[in-house]
């Protein structure tokens, strides 16, 4: 199944809504079969309410960035690009945040596809989670590509 097949149609997501990231992550130390996370969309927009963004509880770690944000359904609702610098904020706050990641937003995700010229199908996130299927898809569609200087 192509990527271009996978994408939510319907209401877009909201807080407290289930949400699976998955990726290429720490690449040479864990699987390279791909990872997938669970977690919730824990605020529709970045930080400082950057709506570009939305902040999701999935953990991600280097090598997630450019990965699928997956629904329940196991449709794109958005791409991961971020994780909160832990230590810094640690540095300013004298806490240590958790699972405070972000994705690109999909209505950003959208509008570069639209731009681009780029169509793609859209499914409507009717089924319950399923999180064997959902990483069965997301890893028929995604590829880990490594940059080098």
């Amino acid at each position: 199944m192509c990527i271009r097949d996978r994408f939510r149609s319907g209401p877009a997501p909201r807080a407290g809504d289930s949400v699976f990231a998955f990726g290429f992550p720490l690449p040479g130390v864990l699987t390279s079969q791909g990872n997938i996370s669970s977690g919730i969309i824990s605020a529709t927009s970045g930080v400082n309410d950057d709506v570009r963004f939305v902040q999701i509880s999935a953990p991600v770690q280097p090598g997630n960035s450019g990965g699928p944000l997956l629904d329940a359904s196991g449709n794109v609702i958005g791409v991961v690009v971020a994780k909160l610098d832990a230590l810094n904020m640690a540095r300013l706050t004298g806490d240590v945040p958790q699972n405070v990641n972000f994705a690109v937003h999909w209505t950003e995700v959208n509008a570069f596809l639209d731009k681009e010229g780029i169509s793609v199908a859209r499914k409507p996130s009717l089924i319950k989670p399923d999180p064997n299927k959902i990483a069965a898809s997301a890893k028929s569609f995604s590829l880990e590509i490594e940059c080098t200087e």
